[in-house]
């Protein structure tokens, strides 16, 4: 059962770079399950197609446009996410849309899709996270690990 980890964004658009930013923590930080692959897939969108090939399972970690308070964390699952992607953050979103509707049109659609996000409170150019989601950022990640854990893949520390 093949898993890929796929972190969405762009790292100079502040708050629009969580998904790239939680994968390299986690590269640091953990070592992933033989089936668990992990992937900054910045903005890349269609581009991204041939990494859907064999997944069983796709976490996505992203900034979101949800309307609620900015730091606010997400779990969403299967038919949820498409609807959190009909309010764009960000330009890589409909690309994203693109990407799951193509994939599953090839039939490579992964039998289980979540999405694991915050609520963004800024998307201008900086390297630097708003201070909502610097405050967020270790619950992502807890997120992300607690998502692995219960498909029983969990990351190893090193």
């Amino acid at each position: 059962m093949a898993i890929l980890v796929m972190g969405l964004g762009n790292l100079v658009m502040s708050d629009d770079g969580l998904g790239g930013r939680v994968i390299s923590e986690l590269e640091k930080r953990y070592r992933p399950h033989p089936q668990v692959n992990l992937l900054d897939g910045g903005t890349l969108g269609l581009d991204l197609l041939p990494r859907l090939e064999g997944i069983d399972q796709l976490l996505l970690i992203d900034a979101l446009q949800m309307e609620a308070a900015p730091g606010t964390i997400f779990r969403l699952e299967d038919d949820e996410v498409p609807r959190a992607f009909a309010n764009k953050l960000s330009v890589h979103q409909m690309g994203l849309q693109d990407l799951l509707a193509v994939a599953e049109l090839q039939g490579h659609l992964p039998r289980q899709l979540v999405v694991i996000g915050a609520q963004a409170a800024s998307i201008e150019m900086s390297m630097d996270f708003s201070p909502a989601i610097t405050a967020a950022f270790e619950g992502v990640i807890a997120a992300v690990l607690a998502e692995l854990a219960a498909w029983g893949r969990p990351l190893v520390a090193v």
